[in-house]
């Protein structure tokens, strides 16, 4: 697996537990470590996660082989 993929799947992950919290919780992690949802660093989080959610649509449709 290429080194985007996996920081892909990283930051997409971090984006799933933070809306999962967010939906339980109604704790916003990333904004409370960075100084809420208007902070530049959260800004710059939560655009990270978006964008390896977007890459991430490409995991679906390659024809990579399947590691076991």
């Amino acid at each position: 697996m290429k080194i985007v993929d996996r920081i892909a799947l990283i930051l997409t992950i971090i984006g799933g537990v933070n809306w999962g919290l967010i939906g339980i919780f109604k704790f916003d992690l990333v904004a409370w470590i960075f100084g809420g949802q208007d902070a530049v660093l959260s800004r710059i989080i939560y655009t990270l996660v978006g964008l390896a959610a977007i890459w991430c649509i490409s995991l679906m449709f390659r024809n990579d082989a399947i590691e076991e």
